[in-house]
């Protein structure tokens, strides 16, 4: 079940909020968080029913481990949890690409929804109870913690100590008409990022992507609006579905971290990945790279903790050899990024944002190419080595452009290989970039200024969601 599709928003979330509500009413706390728990599971055994007993399973193995162990003394316990997860993680994630690489198949395995994101959780949950961060529970605030409907598919990534004392303290009908309308809002914004500007950035972007896969060579201009496209597309789909699961937390009085903070923005690349998904930023650097040495012991360690982190951190977001190479890249600029501190270089902020964004971008490619052909093709078009071709009616408009491309009836990658795709894929790329570049993140809205986002959101998310031909997943869909 998707938060962009109708049944959720006029069917699944009216019922779960109304149900709350009544429970918090008639029952109190205990049989609020009860409702909660059981909504969650009923949204995640949506999908697919019979995937729910894996996550039950994973809840109570970890609940388990973790009331029992700790104040032992041993860290048995701690070793079993975190190999447990990870195993679960690695038999449904990673067993695919184990076996292409030994030259095998395996056919029929089902990637669970967001075990990526609940066996992070769980293993946070896992070593802050051995550090007594996470503090004293019962099994249903736990299982809340884990399995709430919000976050449970794609995040963010919500840390024990942060989440767990809210469903703790929570007062269900304290407040709940401010918190619904509050919740509302954020939830509205967010599903416009989604159908309104996602989803049309998608038609710009796949048709560039898909023909590199195919071995098509792609122009100038096709990769460049493919890449650029993507780079908008990811953005507004992770960070809108990322505002709309913040919304609905608020609705049920419980208050998630932002996770986007104008990542394109960033002057360097080590500022980026504070504003890029910063939860997961937070979990990669807290429960990887520092245990690990971080920077602690010497500059070779540095950077070899540096790019196991960035290596893993890839491998994580998906089971194939081209994400291994966003992460690397990423790792190089971070490395490449401290030599220039250590040595007291500093670039000028235009020119530092300037690089950030187009490596960044760059580093898309082999996250969004569906093989490694399609990476090489599609740097081949970046770089013009394909050809720069124009549709023959702007050259006949602009006859100077004729001096520099070669004239095509349509670019059959851009768009809808129409005419009128490229004006229409500029303005639309154009318009994103100017909203990521020049407005101001969502938190950071004004009354005036929301309210008018709030009003072009609802009316434009309205016709998207009831007369959109097809509903497209988010990227971060089966994770």
């Amino acid at each position: 079940m998707l938060f962009s599709t109708p049944l959720f928003i006029v069917g699944f979330l009216p019922a779960a909020l109304a149900g709350f509500l009544a429970c918090g009413r008639c029952g109190g706390r205990k049989l609020a968080l009860a409702w909660l728990f059981v909504a969650s599971l009923v949204f995640y055994a949506w999908w697919n029913p019979l995937l729910l007993p894996l996550l039950l399973v994973s809840i109570g193995v970890n609940f388990g481990l973790a009331r029992y162990g700790r104040g032992t003394g041993s860290r048995a316990w701690l070793v079993t949890g975190v190999v447990f997860n990870l195993g679960l993680l690695g038999f449904f994630k990673y067993s695919s690409l184990v076996a292409s690489l030994l030259g095998h198949s395996l056919n029929g395995l089902i990637l669970p929804l967001g075990i990526s994101f609940f066996t992070f959780q769980q293993i946070m949950y896992l070593v802050d109870s051995y550090g007594e961060e996470a503090g004293r529970h019962s099994f249903l605030e736990y299982g809340c913690f884990v399995a709430f409907f919000p976050h449970l598919i794609s995040g963010p990534i919500v840390r024990p100590s942060h989440i767990i004392p809210q469903f703790q303290a929570l007062q269900p009908c304290c407040d709940w008409r401010t918190r619904v309308t509050a919740g509302l809002e954020y939830f509205a914004l967010g599903l416009a990022k989604k159908l309104v500007l996602a989803d049309s950035l998608a038609r710009f972007a796949d048709p560039g992507f898909t023909a590199a896969a195919r071995h098509d060579p792609i122009t100038l201009v096709e990769a460049w609006s493919a890449l650029l496209a993507y780079g908008l597309q990811i953005y507004f789909d992770f960070s809108g579905y990322s505002d709309m699961a913040i919304g609905l937390a608020r609705m049920f009085g419980i208050t998630f971290p932002v996770n986007f903070n104008s990542p394109y923005r960033a002057k360097n690349i080590s500022q980026f990945w504070r504003c890029w998904n910063v939860t997961l930023s937070g979990f990669l650097r807290d429960y990887l790279y520092i245990p690990l040495g971080g920077n602690r012991h010497g500059e070779g360690r540095r950077i070899v903790n540096l790019a196991v982190t960035m290596l893993l951190g890839g491998l994580w977001h998906g089971a194939a050899l081209r994400f291994l190479l966003w992460g690397g890249l990423h790792g190089a600029y971070l490395i490449v990024h401290g030599w220039f501190q250590r040595a007291g270089l500093k670039m000028p902020a235009s020119l530092g944002w300037a690089v950030t964004l187009l490596a960044v971008l760059l580093a898309w490619v082999p996250f969004r190419s569906e093989n490694f052909v399609g990476v090489e093709v599609f740097y081949a078009g970046l770089a013009g080595l394909n050809g720069f071709a124009l549709p023959a009616i702007f050259i006949r408009l602009l006859p100077c452009l004729g001096h520099f491309a070669g004239s095509v009836p349509v670019l059959p990658y851009l768009g809808d290989a129409r005419t009128l795709s490229l004006p229409e894929g500029f303005l639309l790329i154009g318009l994103g970039w100017l909203i990521v570049l020049a407005l101001p993140a969502l938190q950071d809205m004004n009354r005036g200024r929301r309210t008018v986002a709030l009003v072009a959101s609802v009316a434009l998310s309205v016709q998207a969601l009831f007369f959109a031909p097809v509903t497209l997943p988010f990227l971060y869909f089966q994770f």
